[in-house]
């Protein structure tokens, strides 16, 4: 690596203020969770390298989750997320899929494409269960990519 005071690309005189402030937080944010997040994405690939796609996301889930054993990382499956509205407790609870070292929200798919709702589902979850980090991981692709 090069010296500690080297200007790193977004902070030439290209970039305005803001943008190297956005940016720079934007790579603290990452960087925090790279390691868990590159953890359970390689968990996940190796579980579809070995099935393939196609399958249910019941079958995923447990191969999912012994691949998260075996890298050492706690998780916790179908976390029921109380739901309140106005002060009312109601008898309804959110299911999370998968929260991966209190940490990440993970949501499991094995569907043709994911859509928007997928992704507004997972920062629902992260917002209710105060995980600052989400992933949604689609088994049903031709080839899973970090």
């Amino acid at each position: 690596m090069g010296p500690r005071n080297a200007l790193l690309p977004f902070e030439s005189a290209h970039f305005s203020t803001g943008a190297r402030i956005a940016l720079r937080v934007c790579m603290l944010i990452e960087a925090e969770f790279n390691a868990i997040t590159h953890q359970i994405l390689s968990a996940a690939i190796e579980v579809h390298r070995i099935l393939g796609p196609g399958l249910l996301e019941s079958t995923y889930t447990p191969c999912l989750l012994y691949e998260l054993h075996a890298r050492n990382l706690r998780y916790v499956t179908q976390r029921a997320i109380p739901l309140i509205y106005k002060s009312v407790d109601l008898d309804e609870a959110y299911r999370v899929d998968l929260i991966v070292e209190d940490v990440v929200v993970v949501e499991v798919k094995s569907v043709a494409a994911t859509l928007p709702v997928h992704h507004a589902q997972t920062l629902t979850y992260m917002r209710l269960t105060n995980c600052p980090a989400g992933l949604v991981i689609n088994f049903n692709v031709s080839r899973l990519m970090a």
